[in-house]
């Protein structure tokens, strides 16, 4: 696959689990695709405290970092204004900041697939009009 792969919350936690419901789907993901995966720091957080609730040591989120499993280009500060109007923009979905993230990284890397197993993404548009590509169950 030559698309860079943007990363959400709930395909990295599900990776990692073998307790969530997604699991068997989030490895035969992981297993096709080439690393790195693209994401940001607001999807390390949402993660780490998801695997942790699931009885899972957030370390092991991060050790994905270190080893280039996982790659983290996005500088919040140099893109706060292009966040904020995303998540303003997306209000009444409520857009969580890792969303507002991934839309704007999707704008960054125009030959991306977001993976995902939010729905929102779905409705979310990139550049205000273009439909974001997916990699999703659904």
């Amino acid at each position: 696959m030559n698309h860079t792969i943007l990363l959400d919350t709930g395909p990295l936690v599900a990776w990692l689990s073998d307790q969530d419901e997604w699991h068997r789907w989030a490895v035969e993901q992981f297993e096709m695709l080439e690393p790195p995966l693209v994401t940001c720091e607001a999807v390390l957080t949402e993660a780490c405290f998801l695997y942790a609730r699931e009885g899972g040591q957030p370390a092991g989120v991060i050790g994905n970092v270190r080893s280039g499993i996982l790659r983290v280009p996005f500088e919040i500060s140099d893109e706060a204004a292009a966040v904020e109007t995303l998540m303003a923009r997306y209000a009444d979905a409520p857009m969580s900041l890792a969303d507002a993230c991934l839309v704007r990284l999707s704008e960054l890397y125009r030959d991306c697939r977001v993976l995902t197993l939010d729905r929102h993404f779905k409705r979310y548009r990139r550049f205000g009009r273009s439909v974001i590509p997916l990699l999703s169950p659904w």
